[in-house]
């Protein structure tokens, strides 16, 4: 799985989004940083800094589920966080839980969800295999 970062567009060209300290300008905010900080900082900045040479995409993709507030709202919310420090952690509290709270009033995110969710598959089926290695194992002893 590639992890995704997430911004609110807040217009002129920018975005508003969660960047943990070591992050640098042009870099995206993808970086295995992400993962190893606890903390993270609302940062305001042009769009073409934060994705650098990254492609990036508009996703509203939650819309017909929930009702997103609207726009001048979102922007006002994300503004209103800009310079904060903020607490991170990449399961429970990063940039697409931040996002879909300012768009949705909703903290979420799939990334984890379907992380996780892969995680549990590919998990049961490593035991399971390691569990029938043993039995196979076992059934050759005793003949």
């Amino acid at each position: 799985m590639c992890y995704h970062h997430w911004a609110v567009y807040v217009g002129d060209g920018y975005v508003v989004h969660l960047a943990p300290p070591s992050e640098y300008a042009g870099a995206g905010a993808s970086s295995i940083m992400s993962a190893l900080t606890d903390k993270a900082t609302v940062k305001k900045e042009l769009l073409c800094v934060v994705v650098g040479r990254d492609k990036y995409q508009v996703n509203n993709k939650h819309d017909s589920r929930y009702q997103p507030l609207p726009p001048s709202k979102i922007v006002q919310r994300a503004l209103e966080e800009v310079g904060k420090d903020v607490h991170y952690k990449l399961t429970s509290e990063n940039c697409e839980h931040f996002v879909n709270e300012l768009r949705y009033g909703i903290p979420r995110s799939d990334q984890v969800r379907d992380f996780l969710m892969g995680a549990g598959i590919a998990g049961t089926l490593a035991v399971a295999g390691f569990v029938g290695m043993l039995v196979s194992r076992n059934k050759q002893k005793n003949q």
